[in-house]
Formats: structure tokens, sequence, C-alpha cells
């Protein structure tokens, strides 16, 4: 019988992805682990890693596709011994999400399957060994391959909970503590997808339009507009915006800040950074770089606050992950800065430019944009002087940042002229009550007003 190839799940809130890409053809003879397609998803254009090995015998999905469902059979591979007989009927219908489907927002999507969540291994027939019944060959996932490997691990010992009892990333974790590989590839397995996000338990529906989409359109004059298609990008930024401001109570605090002894303080840092045979510095330390940090200790310094509401139990988190706004084209995306209370200035500043790059280009992976405890969206190199951010679940707060600009100020009883940033803190209420809100806008203010607090 084939193996089917299914649209993979790139991360926990996909629905569908667009087909860039085929890098095979009919007829082509595949491995394990070779990237057979590129998907494309609202974040991100990743490879996509072929699990089994056979001979491709259907491009289900044809190239530039958009909009492929989750589970979604895309291509057929023949497995030895097969011929074109064999695709009679097969990957007709689109394969349903697995019962196990995990709400939209939750995380466990493993990079290798797309498998949500570890689970145990039961003793029905399909939970083998990696051997498998196909003789004493291991069958593993590259990445599960890959970590253990790195960890030392005989793969060949491990009972397998994947497809067909192929070992796949989460046997390899429960060996022990695995909290993420530095050198993980940005690539997906194509077999056995994550089930496409099921809704939440009880999301507050979002309010319907007063007018059809129709109805909006007869108001303009013919031929007075251009008509530009929802990327998967929108369709996201869009549902998940208005999931946040339907279910999430927030409130608004607002400060102003000194930024004249942070200006100094940077100067500083940039002027003592080593540079290169070419006159190149090593790094160059931004106002926003410094928020990051700020924010980060602020988040350390006012525990309480660095917490996500569920509706069962308030998650408090262990370390600072700040994540931060970042335009590019047709959208925003939020890469993480995780720990950013224990990295140096300069590590964060090399950190977000090469992140901005890649977001840029869709070359972020899913765990550099997903998660984190609270974010930052800076428009102040627009000129804006205060502005209040719509919150981005899970996170229970985010900061915006206005422009520092020169304002007339009191100081000892004298009017002065300061270097001045508003910034105004949302926050979601159910998570951060008002004292604590305004204690962590605080402890934010006095880290920027100080900046030295950020080098101890």
């Amino acid at each position: 019988m084939p193996i089917e190839i299914l649209m993979p799940a790139l991360s926990p809130t996909m629905e569908s992805g667009n087909l860039a890409k085929w890098l095979v053809k009919e007829g082509d003879t595949v491995s394990s682990g070779d990237v057979i397609a590129e998907i494309e998803t609202d974040k991100a254009t990743m490879e996509v890693e072929a699990v089994d090995e056979g001979t491709v015998g259907k491009l289900v999905v044809a190239e530039g596709s958009t909009d492929v469902p989750v589970n979604q059979v895309i291509a057929l591979l023949l497995e030895e011994g097969e011929d074109a007989l064999a695709l009679e009927g097969a990957g007709s219908a689109p394969k349903p999400a697995p019962a196990a489907a995990k709400k939209e927002g939750d995380l466990g999507v493993e990079p290798d399957t797309g498998s949500v969540g570890p689970s145990p291994v039961t003793g029905n027939p399909a939970d083998v060994n990696g051997k498998g019944a196909q003789g004493d060959r291991v069958f593993a996932s590259p990445l599960a391959r890959r970590i253990a490997k790195d960890k030392g691990i005989d793969i060949s010992r491990l009972t397998g909970s994947g497809p067909k009892g192929r070992i796949v990333k989460r046997d390899v974790d429960a060996v022990g503590e695995f909290a993420g590989h530095p050198d993980t590839k940005p690539k997906v397995s194509a077999a056995a997808p994550a089930a496409a996000p099921a809704p939440a338990a009880a999301p507050k529906a979002a309010p319907q339009p007063s007018m059809s989409d129709a109805a909006i359109r007869q108001i303009f004059a013919e031929g007075s507009f251009e008509e530009v298609t929802h990327d998967s990008m929108r369709k996201v930024i869009a549902r998940r915006l208005t999931e946040s401001k339907s279910t999430i109570p927030h409130f608004y605090l607002t400060v102003d800040c000194d930024l004249d002894a942070l200006l100094a303080l940077r100067q500083q840092i940039n002027a003592a950074a080593p540079t290169d045979k070419d006159g190149k510095p090593a790094y160059k330390v931004s106002v926003n770089d410094m928020i990051i940090k700020a924010q980060a200790l602020a988040l350390k310094a006012v525990p309480d606050a660095n917490a996500t509401w569920t509706e069962t139990a308030m998650l408090k988190h262990k370390s600072a992950d700040v994540g931060v706004a970042v335009a590019i084209p047709g959208g925003l995306i939020t890469p993480v800065v995780r720990d950013a209370d224990k990295k140096t200035l300069s590590t964060i500043a090399n950190e977000m430019k090469d992140f901005a790059k890649r977001a840029r280009e869709r070359k972020l992976m899913p765990e550099e944009y997903q998660g984190g405890s609270t974010a930052i969206s800076n428009l102040g190199m627009f000129g804006i002087k205060d502005f209040s951010a719509v919150i981005n679940p899970p996170h229970a707060t985010i900061l915006a940042v206005g422009t520092g600009e020169q304002r007339p100020v009191v100081k000892d009883g004298e009017l002065k002229i300061a270097t001045v940033m508003t910034v105004t803190l949302s926050t979601d209420h159910r998570a951060v009550d008002g004292a604590l809100g305004a204690e962590l806008i605080g402890a934010f203010k006095r880290l920027i007003e100080n900046p030295m607090a950020m080098l101890v």
C-alpha cells in the first residue's frame, strides 16, 4: 500500500499552508531525511523531510497550491515492489485530525514529526521497538537520531511511539531532560503531522461584522479600489488579535522615563566595542536592546507579574523570555529573546539583528517566535509619542514604547530639558492586578533611568 505524505502542522496554530515548491518529481527515489518540499506558513518557509523511503508515485498537490489543509495527502510513495496500480484510489481524501488534537495556542508540537505532545507508549501492536517488523534496521526520524547521538543514547534500545513504531523526538526526550538543541536543523518530517489545531474549549465568539463583505463593497464606487486577498499571515493576525480583544480584559499603565543616563551609557558601550580587521564593530547596542534587558530584569524583580492566565491555574514562568515585535512585509512577527535577563546587552543586540534579518526573509523557526511571557512593541522609531498595544496571547503583558524626545521637565524645583520616553504597559487583568502592574512598570522605569543596574 502506498505511503501517504501529509501536509504537516509546522506550528501549533497552523491550519493550512502553501506548497511553495516540490524538490522531487514523480519517479524519484527518496530516502529518510531527504528534503522533498518547501512549505510556506503565515510566518516562515520551511523544508520538509521524508521519513520513509520509496519511489515518488504521485504528487497529489501541485506546486504553488495555497491553503492546503493540515493532514491532507500531498504525495504518495511507492514501497519496494509496488507499481502504479497501487496508486488507484489512494490519497483521494484528506485525513481526519487525530482525536487528541490540542487546543490552538497549546505548545508541544514536535519539530521532527509534528506530533502533538509526549504520550506514553502502550502495549498495543503498533507500539513496537524501533527495529520494527522489517528486520534489524532502526526506524527513527532524523531529528530523533541527531538528539540521541548528541545525548549519547543508543537509539536501537528505544521503543518507538511514532507511525509504524518509528522512534521520534519524544521517545528520545523520555530518556532524560532535553531543553532544546542548538543544532536542530529547520526541517520537519512529512509523516504523521500534528492534528489541525482545535478551537479553544469555550472561547467567546468574535463579534460578527455589521455588514457583509458584499455590502461593504457596494458602498464604494466600482473601480475605485483594488482588492488584495488576505494571505495566511494577515488571517492569523486578524484572528489572534480579535481573540485577544474579545477575551482578555486589558488595562493600561503609562509612565514617562528619563533617557539621558541610558543614552550616555549606550554611547560608552558602543564606543568600547572591539572591531575586526575591517573596522566593523563586534556589536552595536540600540535603545531597544536596553529596553528588552530592562523589561526582562523587571519581570525577575516582580516575579508574580511573569505569569500566564489559564482557566485552571496561573502559570508562573521561571525565565524572562521577551518577545519583540518585528515589522515585516504584510504583517509582523514576534521573535523571542530567551533568558534576556541573563544575557549581555551585546548578546541581545546581535541576537535581535539576526532575528530581524531572518524574520524579513521568513526564515525564523516556530520555536524562535512561539512562547515567551511578555512582549515589546516599539514604534518610537516612527516618531510615535505613545500608544497602547494589544496583548499577544498567551502573554499577560505587552510594553508599548514611544519615541524619545526632548521635553521640559521639573528637576529639584527647576525647569530643565530632558530626553523623555513614554511607555504604556497593557496588562491582562486576570493575571496581573493594578498594583502588581504598577510595580512591574515601576521596576522597568527605575532600570531605564538607572541603567548601570543592568550591567551588575
